[in-house]
């Protein structure tokens, strides 16, 4: 008997693999958002929303920026982990 899937069964079953980010996944999201924002903000307005809250050069600042860039290698390893996992669940 062959066994064919259904498309909506295969997107509930990426869905689900999709939720299952844990929090250090989310928070990394999060901050490369934060990056994306302040960056597109200094690109289109010549705005630096990180220096306007924290201070030009300040410590705070800075570890901010060093936050958003360790969550932007994190964020290659993310990629590489859900790419996998669609490969696996792939017919």
């Amino acid at each position: 008997m062959e066994r064919r899937q259904i498309p909506e069964r295969r997107s509930a079953s990426l869905a689900a693999h999709a939720a299952a980010l844990n929090s250090l996944d989310w928070a990394a999201v999060v901050m490369m958002i934060i990056g994306g924002i302040n960056w597109g903000l200094v690109g289109a307005l010549d705005y630096n929303l990180v220096e306007q809250l924290f201070g030009v050069k300040s410590p705070l600042s800075r570890l901010v920026y060093a936050l958003v860039g360790l969550a932007s290698l994190y964020g290659i390893y993310l990629a590489t982990k859900i790419a996998s996992r669609r490969d696996l669940s792939a017919p």
